[in-house]
């Protein structure tokens, strides 16, 4: 565990330096060297990722949820109790080589090694479109339009979905320009630990995680809503209540469950079989969705428009917040950029397309619903179904909820088939234990990350109600969303042996003024209702870093097939709006946001770290066999060349 060597293998090396913290080098960039003699150096690299691999977790391709010792904690710090011990031990000097070191294009790539397994390259843009509808409209709309027009927004929550959508939109077009040049399974976890280093990654990817978990749960309980509809039940009468247990965690769902067992079933089977049931799915959705905008303005009255606004533009963003949840699912969609044919090509068009469509169905949505029936009385279980009862349209509500439960169901099966995924990426870093990394040989797909995810999804589904869902999963996707633009900034300010200290300084202090007004902004709407001169001071102080950032720091990389438009002004405003959103939810939401992030904070201290710092040394080990291999080839040429010339002469 020697000292780390301050080396830059930018676009090569998983494990090049910050740029925030390490400027200068004892060698020369790797960059140079790598691509002296690229197509060589590549086979070499991957053959000693499979062999260490092999060495390490016992890389046989097996099936199915099988496990041999060593697949969980295979590293040098976990073979024996001393080892552990030494490793605690060196838990602050490990934590700084960690926060400092940022991982690399080429490196996430080779990263697919690890799976033993190739995903299969299956997907064309069209699929990735219907695959973002399908990750995108479900309980979203189906739900909680009802829940915060009533609660929140009344019929302004027009409004709510396109502030969202804006700030959604903003976020596909940074995920779009990684998933083209990083295009491997881990999503925005990968794009994180090459531009923001391994530590934020990790607490990004736990919040990832939660987001899957948490959404699919809130899904899977919506599904038996819709389901009871249907049949003519309250959602209540298919779930047991438990008196024993907490208010929001009493009323138990086994329908939830099974649904969700099935998806896993679908997931576990085959990538492209899930895009097919998505699609056919998605079609029966678009057209009860179309059914619904046409039938519901047949009976649309405009007086139920009035009052527009009822809580102001309070009540709009804070329905903008929580209807953020109606758009999780999309970086679904850019987990599965290692599956796609064509990745420069098909996934700004699946992204972005969908993400259009989406947002335009939203809105479409949300304007009919309101002219159908007052927003007080709008049912916050099933809105549509009852609105159209309400208009007299009884047989209806059989249309929308049969409609409903499609859509539904395509978000939990694209949320199964994106989790797994990232699960996947995380642990090909051993961050998480290396067994969830493993692709079944047949399948071609990641069975022990999805049944694993599914099942913490079921648990969560079985228990607890969908209010307090939707608020903590909005707090973590917002996160998440907020740190990809901040990354992006990062990638087009910041290449390592490029980048001037001078204008590395300019670019902290740009992006620490964008972040810090940001929050002054929204701490401002938080606690303060009625006043207006806090906004006078902190929007202009985030364009004055905006602008700065615009005039004073060059770009140092260029997209090499697609890139954000208007940058830095377009992620720049990302960050804000997603702060800002941040400022809208609740303080409970909040509190279990941080007892989440602590428990990820405690697994990383005493596993991931270490796991990954171990990983990190071993494959560093390989690179310098490598490097030794290559000088000592250099030189049995060189000797030969030489003899060649003394035996011509």
């Amino acid at each position: 565990m020697g000292k780390q060597t301050e080396t830059a293998r930018e676009g090569s090396f998983p494990l090049s330096f910050s740029p925030i913290c390490r400027t200068s080098f004892k060698r020369q960039p790797y960059n140079s060297i790598f691509y002296q003699n690229h197509h060589c150096r590549l086979r070499v690299r991957t053959t000693i990722m499979v062999n260490h691999e092999e060495e390490t977790t016992v890389g046989i391709r097996r099936r199915g949820c099988s496990y041999q010792k060593g697949d969980f904690l295979p590293e040098e710090s976990f073979k024996s109790w001393d080892n552990y011990t030494a490793a605690l031990i060196q838990t602050p000097h490990r934590l700084m080589d960690r926060l400092l070191t940022r991982s690399g294009d080429q490196a996430e790539l080779d990263a697919r090694a690890r799976s033993q397994t190739q995903m299969k390259k299956t997907l064309t843009w069209w699929d990735l479109i219907w695959f973002g509808m399908g990750a995108v409209i479900g309980a979203g709309i189906f739900v909680l339009t009802g829940l915060e027009a009533r609660e929140d927004a009344g019929p302004a929550v027009v409004l709510s979905y396109v502030v969202s959508g804006a700030s959604a939109l903003m976020s596909v077009f940074c995920y779009t320009e990684f998933a083209v040049e990083i295009p491997v399974a881990g999503g925005s976890f990968a794009y994180l630990r090459v531009e923001l280093g391994d530590f934020v990654a990790f607490i990004a990817a736990g919040n990832i995680l939660l987001e899957y978990v948490i959404g699919g749960a809130a899904v899977a309980r919506s599904w038996t809503s819709y389901f009871a509809t249907l049949c003519n039940y309250e959602p209540n009468d298919f779930r047991i209540t438990a008196h024993g247990l907490a208010k929001d965690y009493n009323h138990l769902d086994p329908i939830a469950v099974g649904v969700i067992a099935i998806i896993c079933v679908i997931a576990v089977l085959s990538t492209k079989g899930s895009s097919r049931i998505n699609y056919i799915a998605s079609v029966v959705h678009i057209v009860v969705i179309l059914f619904i905008i046409i039938c519901g303005l047949i009976n649309a009255d405009t007086k139920n428009y009035e009052p527009f606004a009822p809580k102001d533009a309070r009540g709009v963003f804070k329905a903008s917040a929580v209807l953020f949840f109606a758009y999780v699912g999309f970086d679904a969609v850019a987990t599965m950029a290692e599956e796609t044919k064509n990745p420069a090509k098909d996934i700004p068009i699946g992204l972005v397309g969908s993400m259009v469509i989406t947002t335009t169905l939203y809105c479409l949505l949300a304007i009919t619903l309101c002219l159908m029936q007052p927003y007080y009385e709008i049912d916050v279980d099933a809105p549509f179904s009852v609105a159209f009862k309400a208009v007299g349209w009884d047989w209806a509500k059989y249309v929308v909820a049969a409609g409903a439960l499609k859509g539904m169901t395509s978000v939990l099966l694209v949320g199964a088939v994106g989790q797994a995924r990232y699960l996947t990426h995380i642990a090909r870093t051993h961050m998480m234990p290396p067994w969830f990394a493993i692709v079944d040989a047949k399948t071609g797909t990641p069975v022990n990350a999805t049944v694993v995810m599914l099942m913490a999804t079921a648990v969560v589904a079985f228990f607890t109600k969908l209010d307090i869902l939707s608020n903590l999963l909005s707090i973590s996707t917002l996160f998440i969303f907020m740190l990809v633009a901040v990354a992006l900034l990062v990638r087009r300010y910041y290449v390592t042996g490029v980048t001037t200290a001078a204008n590395r300084n300019r670019l902290i202090a740009c992006l620490l003024t964008i972040l810090l007004s940001s929050c002054g902004t929204a701490a401002y709407w938080g606690i303060s209702e009625h006043g207006w001169i806090g906004y006078c001071i902190t929007v202009p102080i985030w364009a004055a870093g905006t602008i700065s950032l615009w005039l004073f720091v060059p770009q140092a990389r260029q997209p090499k097939m697609w890139g954000v438009p208007l940058v830095p002004w377009l992620p720049s405003t990302s960050i804000a709006i997603n702060i800002f959103l941040l400022g809208s939810i609740d303080q409970d939401s909040f509190i279990r946001f941080a007892a989440w992030t602590g428990l990820l904070l405690v697994y990383y201290f005493l596993f991931g770290l270490h796991a990954a710092y171990d990983t990190a040394k071993e494959e560093e080990k390989q690179w310098k066999k490598v490097e030794e291999g290559e000088e000592m080839k250099k030189g049995f040429e060189n000797k030969n060349g030489s003899i060649a010339t003394s035996d011509a002469s």
